[in-house]
């Protein structure tokens, strides 16, 4: 079978090229009309046009729906070690563009897959320790140089892997977590954010903590809800290791109830709350289920002033869109009614299968079924740092609203 450049070439049907041609990052496993050549899992493939036109260089994947993901359209750009330093080192000076050098001690999201185009990789600084995760067989191929070439970053003490997501079984992987270079944590590693003027030491628990040990996705939401909770009564929901609590106590607020299922996320969360000295009687910590613990709260007629919601992804694929609506209608319905008029409701949904536009149309509808009259204040989305391509809306996975009950 004939190749090109000494790569195999992937030939997508008549028409199923216009993607591509907007820049969209994916090519499915229905799309191809042909592979010539006999490419392994990971390995760079020339996608062609049913015309023969170049289109792309992409890593293959046969086990995977999305059997291509786009490494460039430049046809004289080779995939190679040189290819991996270049964009690692513009997403890294993109950022610096936008909020400077990372400051010691703080925590940013240096590669953010698709959206640096870089498919299937995520990295993560927290101070001077690197998380990569990789979720693609492409980014599995190219192991050993990312993790050198993170390695070689100034100030990096070692380099941690978190692939351990369940995305990979999708590729045909096994999970895999450790170090990569230089010496494991020995404990959670401490970053900083910062409400306005007041610091906040947060742990990222990058050995077995969500994602990459963190959310950074919510750091600058954390900030604009925390410098809103001045004198208020708070409720953080789906706590995690409880950021949103920190950052709100930081702003000001009375007192934060925060629920979450995890024992082990709690026991952090107590050990940041000594870290920032913050006295227990401000805070409750609920080790429950949520919907159950808000129904209780409405069977007592209990009141704040500020509710966060920020659950776990309900809808996984598409497939999981209905039953994840429900979900949603319920614990938005269920916070407007504990919702004190005048109050705030921080609403998120990370569900990439539920739409910015859907997830509005669900929060409406919780609050006209809750009888409440409510006002947007804002839309919220991820951190900068997590950014976005414009043809690859798939990448804008986290949506959330900030809401004002009116009296």
């Amino acid at each position: 079978m004939k190749t090109h450049h000494g790569l195999p070439v992937v030939e997508v049907k008549p028409g199923r090229e216009k993607s591509l041609l907007r820049r969209h990052p994916w090519v499915f496993s229905g799309a191809v009309a042909q592979v010539r050549g006999d490419p392994q899992a990971g390995q760079t493939v020339r996608v062609h046009s049913a015309g023969g036109r170049f289109l792309a260089h992409a890593a293959w994947s046969a086990q995977s729906q999305i059997c291509a993901r786009v490494w460039n359209h430049d046809e004289a750009e080779p995939i190679d070690r040189a290819f991996f330093d270049r964009r690692l080192r513009e997403a890294i000076a993109w950022r610096e563009s936008l909020s400077g050098p990372l400051a010691v001690g703080a925590a940013r999201r240096l590669v953010n897959a698709e959206g640096d185009g870089l498919p299937g990789i995520v990295v993560d600084r927290y101070g001077n320790t690197i998380v990569m995760q990789l979720l693609s067989a492409g980014a599995e191929a190219w192991r050993g140089e990312i993790g050198e070439l993170l390695a070689q970053l100034p100030g990096v003490d070692g380099v941690y892997e978190r692939s351990d997501a369940d995305v990979r079984e999708l590729e045909g992987l096994a999970p895999r977590s450790g170090v990569v270079h230089g010496a494991e944590p020995s404990g959670p590693v401490a970053v900083q954010e910062w409400v306005g003027e007041h610091p906040i030491e947060l742990l990222a628990d990058v050995r077995g903590g969500h994602k990459t040990g963190f959310y950074l996705d919510q750091s600058v939401n954390r900030a604009r809800v925390g410098a809103l909770a001045a004198g208020r009564t708070v409720l953080n929901c789906f706590a995690f290791s409880g950021a949103f609590a920190f950052s709100c106590m930081a702003g000001g607020a009375r007192h934060v109830t925060s629920i979450e299922s995890s024992a082990d996320a709690l026991l952090l969360a107590r050990e940041m709350a000594e870290r920032n000295r913050i006295p227990a009687t401000a805070l409750d910590w609920i080790e429950g289920d949520v919907f159950e613990q808000l129904r209780r709260f409405r069977d007592a007629a209990k009141r704040f002033d500020l509710i966060i919601l920020d659950p776990p992804k309900f809808a996984p694929t598409q497939a999981h869109a209905e039953r994840a609506s429900r979900a949603y209608k319920d614990i938005n319905l269920l916070a407007f009614k504990l919702l004190a008029p005048g109050g705030l409701l921080a609403t998120f949904s990370c569900s990439g299968a539920i739409e910015p536009g859907l997830f509005r149309q669900i929060v409406a509808g919780a609050a006209e079924d809750a009888g409440v009259d409510v006002r947007l204040r804002a839309a919220l989305t991820a951190a900068p740092d997590h950014p976005v391509r414009l043809a690859f809306p798939e990448g804008d996975y986290l949506k959330g609203l900030l809401l004002e009950r009116l009296a």
